[in-house]
């Protein structure tokens, strides 16, 4: 007979590790009594890191007290108690390669759906002392589980445990979490979980993307439900490429057009991606890296990259000064994931100043292709001047059956006519989509500052655009995902301690290079200490999280991670550099 043996509950509150604060509610503690479960949690209980855990699909944590003894037994300890594995419910029975997604289950006076596997978190590892613990979940088949409330009421240790109904498929909670988790999987598998109507969905998003892959792609693109990576770099490193022309595009921005030194076609690029130029300023010091979108029509004859020169920008003053057309240049191969979708939806393409980049090389896509998609260019620039691509982009829109414009300047110069030069004056805008005809069902590519991203991203989750219908473009480092802790925006610096003397390694968006030392256990740990940006949840190679494009170089895993990354990247978590690295960060 399946039974509750524990109700265990905690409110988040603040723990130190490893230096830093994090905010978690993974220490439960078993409660006496009858206990309400609410639509969301138990009472008492609660969730700190809300993106990863809580909600209506994740309001309850199940773990079996046979998975307890399995991890006494592995671990070699006998000081576990209930709650121990953050769970709310510490059960006899139901276990994981039994029970099924849309199984339901009563208990006392409540009803429960099963939804999900345990998402993979780090704090579990914090609270067994165990860093690998996450992984070791998955790996060893034992994840746990979640319910939804179906019928709320009250719940107390020694209830029975009585299933109601099946669910669909009969999908254990082991095979759905190895099927997202693991390689391995089939194609039959991912229509079967696709065909369970509990299971929620982000983990839905993840399988159709899963589905979506060829079924030789897996080594290569890595795994597409986990995180959104750029198709495999044509090489590795940096390829000499030789400057052919350099056009002014507008006050501030100029371009530069590039040709194979050594004749060999180029790579096509995808409509959107973007190279690492590596820059030497001066003898004897780290050369400089800067990420710079293609802006022309993808092809294998030329690159064209646009920079906007700043006033006191290291990088694009040395190649508006020092480089001349015949000169060559180190230059990646195109990366990135900000690319445009080969379906019939509407393409809304939202540009702010030199942000238009990317978003140009759409938009000559769509006009090569004489795309018959409603096609909508929405630019902001400050005045004529500085209005970059201004007759190019005119031009292409021409060429489109459903072709249509809205350009505002945020400062109209005397001579700025508007009705020709520019449509409004002020700031792009959400409110003013409806009156100029944007569709809300279209696919929204933007790319511009910080603020204009900001601005435009939340506008279009209001106006009612779904999350993965908004794709951006960031220039510089991206923002951070350090899950339960506060996020504190500090400028990259070298870490203060004496340097090491490993291989260097360089982060490219962050402009900052400097030897590996071996007292990191990782990547990560070492972009941690300089404060550059950075993004991960398990820490121990299962997520992807982290998954970061390896521009030049080699790395070594300890410990290997479940499910490699896509060719040419890297899992920042749970490597170490082999050789001179790097990094997108």
């Amino acid at each position: 007979m399946a039974q509750l043996l524990s109700v265990n509950v905690a409110l988040p509150r603040d723990i130190e590790w490893k230096g830093k604060s994090v905010y978690t509610a993974v220490w439960k503690e078993a409660v006496g009594g009858r206990r309400k479960v609410g639509k969301l949690n138990i009472e008492g209980d609660g969730q700190g890191d809300l993106q990863g855990h809580g909600g209506e699909h994740r309001a309850v944590l199940v773990y079996q007290i046979d998975s307890y003894h399995y991890w006494e037994r592995q671990v070699g300890r006998k000081d576990f108690v209930f709650g121990q594995f953050g769970e709310n419910f510490t059960v006899e029975g139901l276990p994981d390669d039994e029970v099924c997604i849309g199984d339901r289950y009563r208990i006392g006076d409540a009803v429960f759906e099963v939804t999900q596997p345990r998402v993979t978190c780090y704090r579990v590892g914090i609270r067994m002392d165990e860093p690998r613990m996450a992984a070791l979940l998955v790996e060893h088949h034992r994840p746990g589980f979640y319910f939804r409330v179906l019928e709320t009421g009250e719940v107390a240790a020694g209830d029975e445990i009585v299933k109601v109904s099946d669910g669909p498929e009969r999908m254990s909670v082991a095979e759905v979490d190895a099927l997202l988790y693991l390689t391995g999987h089939s194609r039959a598998q991912l229509e079967r979980a696709l065909r369970i109507p509990a299971l929620p969905a982000g983990w839905r998003s993840s399988f159709r993307a899963l589905l979506q892959q060829g079924p030789n792609e897996r080594q290569a693109k890595g795994n597409p439900g986990l995180a959104v990576v750029s198709p495999p770099p044509a090489w590795t490193g940096f390829r000499p490429i030789r400057v052919s022309r350099i056009d002014q595009e507008s006050n501030s921005v100029f371009s530069l057009v590039l040709v194979p030194a050594d004749g060999k076609p180029l790579a096509p690029a995808l409509p959107g991606q973007f190279v690492v130029l590596r820059l030497h300023l001066q003898s004897g010091v780290p050369p400089v890296l800067r990420s710079y979108s293609l802006s022309d029509l993808p092809g294998s004859q030329h690159y064209r990259v646009s920079i906007k020169l700043e006033e006191k920008g290291l990088a694009s003053t040395y190649l508006h000064t020092r480089i001349k057309p015949g000169m060559n240049l180190e230059v990646s191969a195109p990366r990135g994931s900000f690319t445009l979708r080969s379906d019939g939806e509407p393409v809304v393409l939202l540009s702010g100043g030199v942000g238009a980049t990317p978003v140009l090389a759409m938009l000559h896509a769509l006009a090569a292709e004489k795309s018959s998609r409603p096609v909508w260019w929405l630019h902001g620039a400050r005045n004529r001047e500085d209005h970059p691509f201004r007759e190019e982009s005119r031009r292409l829109l021409r060429g489109l059956k459903y072709g249509h414009s809205h350009i505002q300047y945020s400062r109209p110069g005397p001579a700025d006519r508007r009705g020709v030069d520019f449509d409004e004056a002020g700031h792009l805008t959400v409110s003013a989509f409806d009156k100029i005809g944007v569709p809300h069902e279209g696919q929204f590519y933007l790319c511009g500052p910080p603020a204009f991203l900001r601005e435009l991203t939340t506008g279009l989750s209001a106006w009612g655009v779904p999350s993965d219908h908004i794709h951006t473009e960031v220039f510089g480092t991206l923002d951070s995902i350090t899950p339960g802790m506060k996020a504190e925006a500090h400028s990259p610096h070298v870490p203060v301690e004496p340097a090491g003397f490993g291989p260097r390694v360089s982060f490219a968006r962050s402009g900052l290079t400097l030897p590996w030392d071996a007292k990191y256990r990782s990547l990560l740990e070492l972009a941690e200490a300089c404060d550059v940006a950075v993004r991960w949840s398990c820490r121990t190679g299962v997520c992807h999280t982290c998954e970061t494009a390896l521009i030049e170089g080699d790395v070594e895993y300890d410990p290997e991670p479940l499910d490699p990354p896509a060719k040419g990247d890297a899992l920042i978590c749970c490597c170490r550099p082999q050789s001179e690295v790097v990094l997108d960060l």
